[in-house]
């Protein structure tokens, strides 16, 4: 018998960028570019990913870990102001069993060197899950994709 129990944390990352806000914002909303730095653990097997960037649209990313199991990322998009937030709702899954459910905003705004971005994610950790701190350890890890995604980008060398 699974015990039922919710977990309610909520994560807030800042990160001042060196790109303008339309750049930073288009490597969130292009599948080719977010595809390239939305992930956590660069040795896990990508299985599928798909990216249909609207209010309405969905998000998915499986990857298989190293030990083969399942992580399944499926999100809604909510709200979408171009170059300013992004909302979606999302789960997680570890094979079958859902771990959480969240609600994440991505604010951008114009920074005297680029951009500042905050991203908030309130969550939901179910059903006895003990995250331990991987969540925002896992989301400072894809947000230090991304820096490198964008300074790679600026590169006139890839």
């Amino acid at each position: 018998m699974t015990t039922r129990s919710a977990e309610h944390a909520t994560l807030v990352i800042e990160r001042r960028l060196k790109a303008p806000v339309a750049r930073v914002f288009r490597a969130w909303s292009t599948p080719e570019a977010k595809r390239q730095w939305f992930a956590c653990h660069g040795e896990w097997a990508p299985l599928e990913y798909r990216l249909d960037f609207r209010p309405g649209g969905t998000e998915r990313n499986y990857v298989a870990d190293s030990e083969g199991l399942l992580h399944a990322f499926d999100a809604h998009y909510i709200d979408i102001v171009p170059d300013t937030r992004i909302i979606y709702a999302y789960e997680m899954k570890l094979g079958e069993r859902r771990i959480s459910a969240s609600l994440t905003t991505v604010a951008f705004e114009a920074d005297p060197e680029g951009t500042r971005m905050i991203f908030t994610e309130q969550v939901v950790f179910l059903d006895g899950y003990a995250d331990n701190g991987a969540r925002l350890q896992g989301t400072e890890i894809g947000l230090d994709n991304f820096e490198l995604f964008l300074e790679r980008e600026a590169s006139p060398i890839h």
